[in-house]
């Protein structure tokens, strides 16, 4: 109630003062045409009486001269008096069309471009909004509910038709049978079948255990948002959470985890995971598109002029074949000699170049390994000092901490 006090006030106050304007503009005297008449009426008075007191011009004429300019004056005066007039002010009916226009304008377009029943939330209370929207988004089941029904059998061909459906009823008499899951994920996912695609990779992950591979794990968090129709749900949060625990890295869980914070209210998070996955590439890596699709509104709603960079740009120099070639006939010691090198070099240049928050994350994960902790604690205190005031980064160096074992 109080902004809509506030906005009424201040358009009316603006109302006010256009109008008294324009009020004022319509009293203003007109300016008379035959003032510059007149000045060069007095101007000839004072000519005529130089040239009498240089003996040039008789009294007598000089007298004539003055009769006849003062005549001029006395027409051009009196032609003024006429001329400045107070001009028609404007009507009653009028200045209400333009105060309503004025008032009414201004409370049409805020309704149209405007959240009219929303303050204008500072920083604190939109992160807040963020994080309470996050917590009670919908489930995954109430997403998939909400969905159009998955195309059945008869949109396939009769021979593949047949296939999938022998292939469902072996997999559901053996629900353990690994490779039996793994075709069906595989197979109800080519057809549009998310949700079924999901329920048969879980299972894959189930049966595998602690045996299932990252891509294993990512994959299914992956079919859980497509079953969803690209919703990243609380669900799907919590298995990309899993993917990123064991591989921070991970180019898929980075992409959708950025997706849900693009749909949780921080566009601001999700720019700058996404601008890394870009800055590092390859260019093609399967989100790499659809980040290009979606990073510029991206970067507007997140408050940043942005271009988007060469794709791989930012991205590690990784081991050449030559490099695995060599390896493979090195002993343990060439080995990490070999990887402390490549470490070296990002080194080098993250301290002369900088980098995104992934190479600071890589760099400090990778020094642990090598046990050198006081190296890594270093730059860990200074990815710290970077990253200040970018919640999202410091994130990310936390948990590079945490894997380095470093003191925090």
């Amino acid at each position: 109630m109080i902004f809509w006090l506030i906005a009424a006030a201040g358009a009316a106050l603006v109302s006010l003062v256009l109008l008294r304007a324009l009020w004022r503009g319509a009293q203003a005297p007109v300016p008379a045409r035959t003032e510059h008449d007149l000045q060069v009426y007095r101007d000839q008075l004072a000519e005529v009486e130089r040239e009498v007191a240089r003996e040039v011009l008789s009294e007598a004429d000089a007298a004539r001269v003055r009769t006849e300019i003062s005549r001029r004056i006395l027409a051009a005066d009196t032609s003024r008096a006429d001329a400045v007039q107070p001009g028609a002010g404007p009507s009653k009916l009028v200045m209400g069309v333009i105060a309503l226009a004025m008032i009414g304008g201004s409370l049409a377009l805020y309704l149209q471009l405007g959240a009219p029943g929303y303050g204008d939330l500072a920083l604190k209370d939109r992160i807040a909004f963020a994080q309470e929207l996050r917590e009670n988004r919908p489930t995954q089941a109430a997403a998939q509910a909400g969905l159009p029904p998955t195309p059945g059998l008869a949109d396939l061909s009769p021979e593949y038709a047949a296939l999938l459906k022998q292939l469902r009823e072996t997999v559901a008499k053996r629900p353990d049978d690994i490779q039996g899951q793994t075709l069906l994920a595989q197979n109800e996912a080519r057809v549009g079948n998310f949700v079924a695609a999901a329920t048969a990779q879980s299972a894959v992950v189930r049966i595998k255990g602690a045996e299932a591979s990252v891509e294993d794990v990512a994959g299914y968090a992956e079919l859980l948002v497509l079953a969803a129709g690209g919703y990243v749900s609380p669900e799907a949060e919590a298995v990309l959470r899993a993917v990123l625990a064991r591989d921070v890295e991970n180019g898929t869980a980075r992409y959708y985890w950025g997706l849900m914070l693009v749909q949780t209210g921080r566009p601001d998070q999700a720019f700058k995971m996404w601008d890394g996955l870009l800055r590092r590439g390859p260019e093609d890596a399967p989100w790499i598109e659809p980040i290009l699709a979606q990073i510029e509104p991206i970067a507007e709603m997140a408050g940043v002029d942005y271009t988007v960079p060469e794709i791989g740009v930012g991205a590690l120099r990784g081991p050449s074949a030559d490099d695995i070639e060599a390896a493979q006939d090195m002993t343990p010691a060439q080995r990490m000699e070999m990887i402390g090198s490549m470490v070296d070099g990002l080194s080098e240049r993250l301290a002369t170049q900088g980098g995104p928050v992934e190479d600071w994350s890589r760099l400090i994960s990778s020094l642990g390994v090598l046990g050198q902790t006081d190296r890594a604690q270093a730059i860990y205190d200074n990815a710290l000092e970077v990253f200040a005031g970018d919640p999202s980064a410091l994130d990310e160096i936390f948990r590079a901490g945490e894997r380095a074992s470093l003191a925090q």
